[in-house]
């Protein structure tokens, strides 16, 4: 659902990421708050989301595909603002070194991929249908109606953004339909994942799940994120290489509509395209020079790999700088 900037204004553009960098911020503060033990957690499982989003699934009969969005994962395992950062970071890298998303709808990606699974489905689905007794089942049906419900937000989203930029080329009544259709079977193939790899570190460590963020157990989380590190290196550096190559699906959704490619049209739209391709180092998780010399699955390799190192590489760097706060806060005189 990594919306490009041709389908935002600058004008949306701009509210959305105004409202991403204030629940950012808000997100901040409550990190602050975490046990330090977590903080490995977080950047391991924000690396593992990264290289699990380069795994396009098809969705069988649509000619469409789909990938985990991730986000209510890292809200069950992270807490609400810690999984929020994390998909900050994953959505910043991917737009700047992959030119996956754009700048202008930077926001707009956050919002619809991260604030409605962190903040609203997580709390007001997840948490609800799991608060009185957690169990695998519960686990099960609060992630698969989580997810569902949490991407469903995040396509209506895109429609209304798209909708107040202006892009007539997308009727509403059209494009919400079908945008709400791909993105539900998208979504239950989510919560299936998410099921799965939440139920596994609930066998292994129950209380990263039990609660909130703040509590974690006196033992490390050693086994967890060993296992999470060596599945990042796998979905990045191989399983990506088996990815569908149907468009996923926004990008279907799109084609279904107008049966054709959009584009910017404003000077704005033109200066941050030639940004873009002048600052991804990797396009489209590959090497610049891929169409020359065929060089596209050690392209994606690199990708999935690198990618998912320098994901962990900052949230790493937030956990250094949640550190020194803290010691600063609880030094004698502050």
């Amino acid at each position: 659902m990594h919306m490009g900037d041709v389908l935002i204004s600058p004008q949306v553009g701009g509210v959305m990421l105004a409202a991403a960098v204030g629940t950012a911020a808000f997100s901040i503060k409550k990190v602050r708050e975490m046990d330090e033990k977590k903080l490995p957690l977080m950047g391991v499982m924000a690396a593992f989301v990264f290289a699990a989003q380069m795994i396009n699934f098809t969705i069988p009969g649509t000619g469409s595909s789909g990938h985990l969005g991730g986000g209510l994962l890292l809200a069950v395992l992270l807490g609400p603002s810690g999984g929020f950062l994390s998909m900050a970071a994953i959505l910043l890298i991917q737009a700047l070194f992959f030119a996956d998303g754009g700048y202008l709808a930077y926001g707009c990606n956050l919002i619809n991929m991260g604030f409605y699974a962190c903040f609203i489905a997580y709390p007001l689905i997840y948490k609800l249908i799991t608060k009185n007794k957690l169990s695998r089942t519960r686990i099960v049906i609060g992630s698969i109606v989580a997810s569902a419900v949490g991407l469903q937000l995040g396509a209506f989203s895109v429609v209304l953004q798209t909708q107040l930029s202006g892009k007539t080329e997308l009727p509403f009544s059209q494009f919400v339909w079908i945008m709400l259709g791909i993105h539900l079977a998208i979504g239950l193939v989510e919560g299936i994942v998410t099921a799965a790899v939440v139920s596994f570190v609930w066998k292994v460590r129950p209380e990263i799940i039990a609660e909130d963020a703040g509590n974690v157990s006196k033992k490390g989380n050693g086994t967890v994120i060993a296992v999470f590190v060596a599945a990042a290196l796998a979905l990045g550096g191989i399983v990506s290489l088996f990815a569908s190559a149907n468009p996923d699906g926004l990008e279907w959704s799109i084609g279904k509509v107008t049966g054709q490619e959009l584009t910017g049209n404003s000077g704005i739209h033109a200066a941050l395209e030639k940004a873009q391709e002048k600052i991804a180092l990797l396009p489209d998780y590959g090497f610049k020079s891929d169409g020359e010399n065929g060089g596209e699955a050690a392209g994606t390799v690199v990708s999935g790999i690198a990618g998912s190192a320098v994901t962990l590489g900052v949230i790493v760097l937030i956990g250094f700088a949640v550190r020194v706060f803290k010691r600063q806060k609880t030094r004698p005189g502050n």
